[in-house]
């Protein structure tokens, strides 16, 4: 793989990139990039059309770049173009965090300000005591409700729910 240097003015954002990159997200990338730097490069085609990393890209406008890494995907069909561009964000969604480990490394860079990155030191899961008020819950018969029962799904671990 061979990274060049290119013009940011070169590249052109894929119209029909799928990732929702939101303005916090940028800012969070932006953050990483003048903490650590720019090291990972955005993937292009043959005609400079981001393939990914379309939220680098905007964070590295937003920051005044000039030039930026690239690597070119040349080797990739039209159609393997697009389908690399969804499986690759979609991969990254689909991952957990072991939080005993990120506890640790939290404590392992305490001089690092992580907040802005939504890490937060003490990630601390526990129910608290056992009040009247939080312990009117029952266990739901699931036997009373089927699919159609629910507003809404989580994409990601397909926990159902109403409004309520």
């Amino acid at each position: 793989m061979k990274i060049e240097k290119i013009s940011i003015n070169a590249l052109k954002p894929y119209e029909n990139n799928a990732k929702v990159h939101t303005e916090k997200q940028i800012g969070q990338i932006k953050k990483s990039i003048q903490e650590f730097g720019n090291n990972d490069p955005i993937a292009i085609d043959e005609n400079n059309v981001i393939i990914e990393g379309h939220g680098r890209y905007q964070a590295l406008k937003e920051l005044n770049y000039e030039e930026i890494d690239v690597i070119k995907l040349i080797h990739l069909t039209n159609e393997q173009k697009k389908a690399y561009s969804l499986v690759h964000n979609k991969l990254t969604m689909n991952t957990g965090f072991d939080l005993d480990k990120i506890n640790i490394e939290l404590e392992n860079i305490k001089n690092i300000d992580m907040s802005e990155f939504d890490f937060n030191i003490n990630l601390d899961f526990s129910f608290g005591e056992d009040t009247e008020e939080n312990t009117k819950n029952a266990e739901l018969d699931t036997e009373n409700f089927d699919d159609g029962s629910f507003k809404h799904e989580c994409p990601r671990c397909k926990f159902k729910w109403n409004d309520e």
